[in-house]
């Protein structure tokens, strides 16, 4: 139907700036690190079309300086929950009958605005708020987002075209695409902030209002998204960004009629607590709402005995510890063959210790913080464990220290049994745990990785041999919802590979794809006759033969 009658702009991966010495980019993200370290910000909440603050103030600090203040946030309360909701239904109903190439200019000029006047701006918030060196910043919190504001209008227009065949003579069949009933309320993390502005832009794009809120460690840098949002245009109140806890934020959300959806990426446990309570809660809803979620990984790295040695080292020493291994898609666990593993060892043990650590000031600087204190001795107690466990053995790293910053080496652990712990539970830092196998044992293997973990979301195979890619490809079709062969396990580009896993690594309704849009709206079908019958009789009643 909307075929050929809007030129919808066609969308290109946002190009990744290089930031290599003498390069004008890289002058202009040290002058925005500076300016962004110079100054102590008050971050407000955004409801309707107020800048809300509060008397509890929290501060905003880099995890790798915990002492330095960036500035404070408002910390809220359920009133602020309510008063969020009360604004995103005073303004769904000019939102929703807003014409859809009206919203969706609105996400093409953030894109826009975020792939130009603030680029520097907000990967430098990434990079001091969530603790990113600069080329893990400019894939999230420049290239990402742009990519996912620019597809998603491309698959809107898409969604909106897709209309039955009118082949009925006298009949008029179309599709009406209606956003849902009721707000959505979306949950975003920490650790990319092209997920936490995806997760409420994209389901407002489709006519929908939106509750948000982000993790307490990613409020630095969604205030400059939230800016950019409200100047690239969004009204007042079709975005609320709110700063409250998780039980007050549930207590109003999870028990309001017009709750028509969640779309959460975070931890597994956190996500089947709020389904249940959804669930238990089903009755009090106008309609069933809508359940998105994507969740935990243990994502695996399988190495074939015909494994080209530099590529499954490059794959394992970047997929599991590129900004400390806190991505949903980063290598936790690899399974090596035993004719490989000693010069894989060696190889391992070359690159970590060549890795420099530090704040994300210092450009030379592979490797930063963990997000926060609670992440840290989580992971240091993995550690610890190991160290003292007769099943496993800490090969590399394993040092840590938090007196200026959340700094974890990144660490190697050999597990002498296939079922030690951090082979199944995620640790969601630097850390990778190898398991070498018996090179005739490649098909236990295979069942082995697909039974291990609870979880589905990445995975590859490292193989030359073509026979053990296909195998490997389809032994693991239920184990990753993302699978790479001779490549990491991270890295999915919005437009290639839409992201997600299934298991319990959440729904796989694929970020980054049409998928995931289609899950924000609630298909009308409509039937126009134009020369209706006016007798009830058919044909076949008359008595005559």
């Amino acid at each position: 139907m909307l075929k050929g009658f809007f030129n919808v702009p066609a969308p290109i991966n946002e190009p990744v700036y290089s930031y290599a010495p003498g390069s004008k980019e890289r002058a202009l993200l040290r002058a925005a690190i500076t300016e962004a370290r110079a100054q102590e910000i008050d971050v407000p909440m955004y409801i309707g079309a107020e800048e809300v603050r509060t008397d509890k103030k929290v501060k905003l600090t880099p995890p790798h300086d915990h002492q330095h203040v960036l500035g404070y946030y408002s910390q809220g309360t359920a009133a602020h929950v309510t008063a969020a909701i009360d604004a995103a239904l005073a303004a769904k109903s000019n939102w929703e009958n807003l014409a859809w190439e009206q919203r969706a200019a609105i996400f093409l000029k953030a894109a826009e605005l975020i792939s130009t006047k603030y680029r520097y701006k907000l990967n430098a918030a990434t990079m001091l708020g969530q603790s990113k060196n600069p080329y893990q910043a400019e894939i999230d919190s420049a290239c990402e987002i742009v990519d996912f504001l620019r597809f998603n209008v491309q698959y809107m227009s898409e969604i909106y075209s897709q209309q039955p065949p009118a082949n009925s003579k006298g009949i008029w069949n179309r599709v009406e695409q209606r956003p849902l009933e009721g707000f959505v309320f979306a949950l975003t993390p920490f650790n990319f902030t092209a997920i936490a502005g995806n997760l409420p832009s994209c389901v407002a794009m489709m006519g929908n209002v939106v509750v948000w809120k982000p993790s307490n460690t990613q409020i630095y840098s969604a205030n400059v998204l939230m800016q950019i949002f409200k100047e690239a245009g969004l009204p007042d109140g079709v975005i609320n960004l709110v700063y409250v806890s998780g039980p007050d934020a549930g207590e109003v959300i999870f028990k309001h009629p017009d709750f028509a959806g969640i779309h959460f990426t975070g931890s597994t446990g956190v996500f089947q607590d709020i389904w249940k309570t959804i669930g238990e809660n089903i009755h009090l809803y106008k309609t069933y709402p809508r359940i998105v979620g994507e969740t935990g990984g243990k994502d695996f790295i399988l190495a074939h005995a015909s494994a080209d040695i530099k590529v499954l080292n490059t794959a394992l020493v970047r997929g599991s510890f590129e900004f400390q291994g806190q991505k949903c898609s980063a290598a936790s666990r690899a399974y090596v063959p035993q004719s490989l593993w000693s010069e894989l060892k060696g190889l391992m043990e070359a690159d970590i210790n060549s890795f420099k650590i530090g704040g994300t000031e210092d450009f030379s600087n592979f490797i930063n913080a963990v997000i926060d204190e609670k992440a840290f001795d989580k992971i240091a107690k993995y550690i610890d464990r190991a160290k003292a466990s007769p099943d496993a053995e800490v090969i590399i790293g394993g040092e840590y220290d938090k007196s200026k910053g959340y700094f974890i080496k990144p660490t190697v652990i050999l597990a002498k049994t296939p079922d030690y712990e951090t082979l199944s539970e995620e640790l969601f830092g630097p850390v990778l745990t190898i398991y070498v196998y018996e090179d005739a044992k490649f098909e236990e293997t295979l069942k082995l990785v697909d039974a291990t973990s609870i979880y589905a979301l990445t995975g590859s195979i490292i193989a030359q041999d073509r026979y053990a890619i296909a195998q490997a490809t389809h032994a693991l079709r239920n184990a990753a919802g993302n699978f790479y062969i001779n490549d990491k396990c991270t890295g999915a580009v919005v437009g290639q590979q839409p992201f997600g896993g299934a298991r319990g690594s959440g729904t796989n309704d694929k970020a980054g794809s049409m998928i995931n849009l289609l899950r924000w709206v609630s298909p009308r079908t409509i039937k126009e006759t134009f020369t209706p019958d006016t007798d009830y009789r058919y044909p076949f009643l008359s008595d005559e033969d």
